[in-house]
Parts: C-alpha cells; sequence; structure tokens
C-alpha cells in the first residue's frame, strides 16, 4: 500500500462513500462514485468506486483496481463537458457529467536554441525515429499494481525558479510550434531531480535529440510522469523507485538554452500539468 495521497479524514469518507449499501434491503441502482482534483482542462482526477468496475472517463476506457481506486486526465484543450460513467461488475452504472474549467495558457517567444533540434536536418530524422520508438514504448507501460498516483505529489525539484508554464504556445527561434506539454523548472546544472511520486521507471535514455537525458515513471494506470534535459540519470527502466528518491540532475542536453528540467505528465495520450498533483486534491462534491 502507498502513501496516502489523501489525508486521513479523506480516506475516512473513501471507505464510507455516499452510495455505497451495506444493508441487503437498501436500493442498488447505480454504481458508487467519488472523485476528487479538479475539474478543469490539464487536470487529474482520483476515483473510487466498486472494485474491477469499468470507466470511460470522456472517451477513454479503463479499469477500477481491486479497491476501486482509478485515476484519469483532461487534455490540454480538453471541451467544455466530459462525461464520466462507471458500470459495475454486476452490470450497476453511473454517470455524471461535469463542466470542464477552461484554463489560460501563457504566449513564449524563445531564441537560441540549437537549429538542429528546432529544424532537424536530414541526417537526423533516423535519430528521431530512434528516440520516438523509445518514448512511444515507455509511454504506453499500464501497470495497474502500482498506487503512486493515490500519493501527495512532490515537486521533484528542491529549488527552482518556474521559467516557462505548463501548456504555453511556444515560438522557437521565429517558427510557431505546438504547446509546451511541460512545466520548465530552472535549477542550476547538477541541480539533484527526486520521484515525486512512487512508480516504476518506464524511460531512462541519455543523448536524445529533443529531450536529452529523459526519464519517465509509471505512477499506475498509465499516469506518467517526465523528467527531460538531464544531465545525469540515476535509474534503470523496469526499476521501482519509492518517493523522495533521486532519479538523475538537472542538466541542459537537447533543446534547451540553459540547465533547466522540463516537467511533464500524461495519461494515456492526454497531455497533463504536473503541478495539478503537488498538494492535497480537494473532493468533487456531488451535482
Amino acid at each position: 500500500m502507498t502513501t496516502p495521497f489523501l489525508s486521513s479524514c479523506d480516506w475516512a469518507k473513501a471507505d464510507n462513500l455516499r452510495g455505497f449499501v451495506n444493508s441487503e434491503d437498501a436500493p442498488q441502482a447505480e454504481a458508487p462514485l467519488e472523485l476528487w482534483g479538479k475539474i478543469e482542462q490539464a487536470g487529474t482526477i482520483i476515483g473510487k468506486t466498486t472494485p474491477y468496475s469499468n470507466i470511460d472517463a470522456a472517451g477513454i476506457k479503463a479499469t477500477a483496481d481491486s479497491d476501486g481506486y482509478f485515476v484519469f486526465g483532461f487534455d490540454r484543450d480538453a471541451p467544455k463537458t466530459a462525461t464520466i460513467t462507471i458500470t459495475t461488475p454486476d452490470g450497476h452504472t453511473k454517470s455524471r457529467t461535469f463542466n470542464v474549467a477552461k484554463k489560460k495558457y501563457k504566449v513564449v517567444a524563445i531564441y537560441g536554441l540549437p537549429p538542429a533540434t528546432v529544424n532537424p536536418p536530414q541526417n537526423l530524422l533516423d535519430k528521431i525515429d530512434k528516440d520516438q520508438a523509445v518514448k512511444q514504448e515507455g509511454l504506453s507501460s499500464r501497470d495497474d499494481g502500482i498506487r503512486g498516483y493515490l500519493q501527495q505529489f512532490e515537486v521533484p525539484v528542491k529549488n527552482y525558479v518556474i521559467s516557462s508554464p505548463w501548456g504555453a504556445q511556444r515560438s522557437l527561434n521565429g517558427n510557431p510550434l505546438q504547446p509546451h506539454y511541460g512545466v520548465d523548472l530552472a535549477a542550476p546544472a547538477g541541480t539533484p531531480i527526486y520521484a515525486p511520486a512512487d512508480g516504476k521507471i518506464v524511460i531512462a535514455q541519455s543523448g536524445m535529440l529533443i529531450e536529452g537525458g529523459m526519464v519517465a515513471i509509471d505512477h499506475g494506470q498509465g499516469l506518467i510522469s517526465m523528467y527531460l534535459h538531464q544531465k545525469k540519470i540515476m535509474v534503470q527502466v523496469g526499476q521501482m523507485v519509492k518517493k523522495g528518491e533521486k532519479i538523475g540532475e538537472i542538466g541542459k542536453e537537447g533543446r534547451a538554452t540553459g540547465p533547466h528540467l522540463c516537467w511533464r505528465m500524461r495519461w494515456r495520450g492526454r497531455q497533463l500539468d504536473p503541478m495539478e498533483m503537488v498538494g492535497k486534491q480537494q473532493e468533487i462534491q456531488a451535482d
């Protein structure tokens, strides 16, 4: 069992959820459902329901674990509404539709990047393909036996300055590119990077063209955090890490103008803001 993501009071609530029934005579018309987090673009949600229930999280399907816990997230540009549907093993269902809060994203222009990392020449395309294959394999991890996502996450760097916010629309060396799906934490080269929560290492690759030294951690059920531009990697693929364990050191490898950590997170292809997992999650009240 991992360190509780929720406070002791919240765990007490979670063990006596609205909708759970103990009496054989009580009605059982729908599945129980309790959620914590923020219903907003790039937000991550923790849920609890009947064990092994099927989850439809606004179009992506998942399964609750043996205690009924699950995780999902909303993409950077998620639509205005989202419907979550739970179907228990015995066929009971519950659907809730939420208004998804819209987030504002900054526009950021960055100059001075290595030109080959912005407009790669033909001779580097094979390198990019190899890097992409490593990322695809690692980011496809779906280890349902890990429960790091239930922990209260910590920022992976102790002292830092946010040099670029998550989700910013970027122009690199004057070229408009896709949004920045990470938050940049600037700190001196060699600054330790720590695992923000328990998990399994699914990527530990140095020398990537864009990412430099990159580590990725599966926190369970496809919630994966990523750590880019490292000068030193101190873990290997398949290794289990605990919250607070050192995984590497900050560098300026790959597409970077100076030493920093680009911290990213995604759930089954959806891009999430990892800072939303830092601090205690709030219970989402029933409509």
